[in-house]
């Protein structure tokens, strides 16, 4: 008899402990809440970007290579910029060479210019009076036979020949104190502009002849090497970005209500599940879909599901893409 109590006491003690191990307190709410919180599986999720020219050229350096830390606006790369340096001269010269037309336009005829038209006009007016003479001379000596007929016709047609000129050099002073037609300047401004606005493309083509990072990152790939041509379309470096950072993981429709957009939680990998990042839940997808295959709980692979975005508030670089994590939902019970 005192053989079979200790060998019960044994067995109740197993029993106990198998029970334990099987998660019989947690499934009979034998455990506080606070080791019962809700946590659903993901990826870590890190955005890339393939960065390249907008312009084409001869690769002529490249300054970071694979796996460097660059910061936002750091030089990566520079194509040759001889031809962009060139453009840039000739549509500064044809700006200045409109610009100089322009201020003609609106300045006017000079001071000299006009006095030069008015003695031409008072020359041809003398002109005229010396034809007028010699016509009304010859028209009194006409009928008396001092002259012929010729003589008299050749008298009028100087006569005329003099009141043209003198009406053509009145129009070109009249001309030159009126000063410029506005429609001559109005099209001298818009060839102006047109000449700055090309002077403004060669110089953003010159200044895109340099690759700058766009944003805090590491470098995946360097795809191109020195002496290569390469147009727009080609990919010169694969950025890794180091914000945002985020997990995408994926939760049952049972559990979608107690969800939502703004929810504080805690994300933990496998490799340092004792230092946690905190998260918000940034996204919760509206459409259903089949389960992943990158979802791993049973439970969950052949269920609809519903994509949601973890974004972490301040994460380190032991975070990689496709690195498996578990997001804790603090405010949450497992059910």
């Amino acid at each position: 008899m005192r053989r079979i109590i200790p060998l019960a006491i044994l067995i109740l003690v197993a029993a106990g402990a198998a029970a334990w191990w099987y998660g019989l307190p947690q499934k009979f709410g034998w455990l506080p809440e606070r080791t019962r919180q809700f946590a659903l599986y993901g990826n870590v999720d890190i955005r890339q970007v393939s960065l390249g020219f907008r312009v084409n050229g001869r690769l002529a350096s490249l300054a970071v290579d694979e796996g460097d830390m660059i910061k936002s606006g750091d030089v990566l790369g520079k194509l040759d910029t001889a031809p962009f340096e060139a453009a840039v001269t000739s549509a500064e010269a044809n700006v200045a060479a409109l610009q100089a037309t322009l201020d003609k336009l609106k300045a006017g005829p000079r001071p000299t210019e006009i006095a030069q038209a008015e003695a031409a006009h008072d020359e041809s007016l003398a002109a005229l009076r010396n034809a007028n003479i010699a016509y009304d001379r010859a028209r009194q000596l006409r009928p008396q036979g001092t002259i012929s007929e010729a003589s008299l016709d050749q008298a009028t047609a100087n006569r005329s020949m003099a009141a043209a000129r003198a009406d053509s050099t009145e129009q070109a002073l009249k001309l030159l104190q009126e000063g410029s037609r506005v429609e001559d300047i109005a099209n001298a401004e818009a060839q102006l502009k047109a000449a700055q606005s090309s002077l403004t493309s060669a110089r953003i083509s010159l200044a895109d002849a340099e690759l700058r990072a766009p944003d805090n990152g590491v470098i995946l790939s360097r795809v191109r090497e020195p002496g290569a041509i390469v147009s727009p379309a080609d990919t010169v470096y694969v950025l890794s970005l180091t914000q945002p950072v985020w997990v995408r993981s994926y939760v049952a429709e049972g559990d979608l209500g107690r969800l939502h957009p703004g929810m504080k939680v805690q994300v933990t990998s496998d490799t340092q599940p004792d230092k946690p990042y905190d998260g918000t839940v940034g996204f919760i997808s509206p459409v259903a879909e089949f389960t992943p295959k990158s979802v791993e709980t049973p439970q969950l692979r052949t269920d609809l599901v519903y994509r949601l975005r973890i974004v972490i508030d301040k994460p380190g670089p032991d975070l990689r893409q496709g690195m498996p994590v578990t997001v804790h939902f603090p405010s949450l019970v497992a059910q």
